[in-house]
């Protein structure tokens, strides 16, 4: 796996953090009470050249099984870990939670169940633009001096606030953004997936082209939209219906098998080498239950493609 350069601080001093651009990630398949069924994928990713896993406060066990991973394994300072705060309570999923208050809150608890002193990267799951982007980065910038993260970053936040964030951090001396987190696929999405969540536009593509920020795409491989298991005539998925159904990007399907097949790989593994080959630095966070979807992400990785392919594959040429 390639490494792409997440810009940090620790100690007060700047630092390199290399990520793998295949990113474990770590919803719902990670289930504390049966390690036996997530250590061995947990240990052939690290072991394919993957060390970094994306979790959340607010994804189940997931922080509690990486912990109990790491220390069983004793890799803690051979693993990156990015965690997310800011995401509405379950019981209360219409109360926004992006304030100081609870983003100090979630790095306490999210340390707490990893089993560890600090997290490399951290990004808010959601935005409230209610709240103004001081408070919010005057927060984000504690943390890093703190030590408990090394750099920061925002999942699901519109371009405009994103900028007007990280312009207020350069402006305060504060933190900046190391890295943004979007949905991003070869597929593009009729309506987010989920409520509040949001997707690279052009405009969003154009700016991380123009200030290489990188970029961490979830949802990269657009609920398996590529594999084969849905049609055009099959509408039995509600959800993918009404996400990725369109005549575009049934076209881009159609695009993904021909290259595929001049290329010797699956249409999954075009679509995913279609979010690492863009002109900025991307990862994208992947979700394999077993070793042959592991395997078949990291030959993905291995895939070149032009920039006339990835023109053609997105419907620009």
């Amino acid at each position: 796996m390639e490494k792409i350069i997440v810009q940090g601080r620790k100690n007060g001093k700047q630092i390199e953090i290399a990520c793998s651009n295949l990113v474990m990630g770590a919803g719902d398949f990670l289930r504390a009470d049966n390690m036996d069924f997530a250590g061995p994928i947990l240990d052939q990713y690290f072991e394919m050249g993957g060390n970094i896993f994306d979790t959340a406060r607010h994804y189940r066990h997931s922080e509690k099984a990486i912990g109990t991973w790491m220390k069983a394994r004793g890799n803690r300072d051979s693993v990156i870990i990015q965690t997310k705060g800011g995401h509405p309570v379950r019981e209360a999923s219409d109360v926004p939670r992006v304030t100081a208050e609870a983003i100090h809150e979630d790095i306490s608890v999210s340390l707490d169940t990893l089993q560890t002193d600090h997290v490399e990267l951290f990004a808010l799951h959601r935005d409230n633009p209610e709240v103004e982007v001081g408070e919010i980065m005057e927060a984000m910038h504690q943390e890093v001096e703190d030590g408990r993260v090394y750099a920061i970053g925002l999942s699901n936040w519109e371009l405009p606030r994103i900028i007007e964030a990280n312009e207020y951090a350069v402006s305060h001396g504060l933190t900046p953004l190391s890295f943004n987190s979007p949905n991003f696929s070869l597929a593009k999405v009729n309506r987010p997936r989920w409520e509040n969540c949001v997707s690279a536009n052009e405009a969003m593509i154009n700016w991380h082209e123009k200030t290489g920020l990188p970029l961490f795409s979830w949802s990269s491989q657009a609920g398996g939209f590529f594999s084969g298991r849905f049609s055009k005539e099959d509408r039995s998925d509600t959800e993918m219906v009404e996400v990725y159904y369109s005549e575009a990007n049934w076209e881009r399907f159609s695009r993904a098998k021909q290259l595929a097949k001049q290329k010797g790989c699956t249409p999954i593994q075009i679509s995913l080498a279609y979010v690492l080959t863009q002109s900025f630095p991307t990862a994208a966070v992947i979700g394999p239950e077993n070793a042959a979807e592991l395997k078949s992400s990291v030959l993905a990785a291995e895939i070149t493609l032009t920039q006339a392919e990835v023109d053609w594959l997105d419907l620009k040429a």
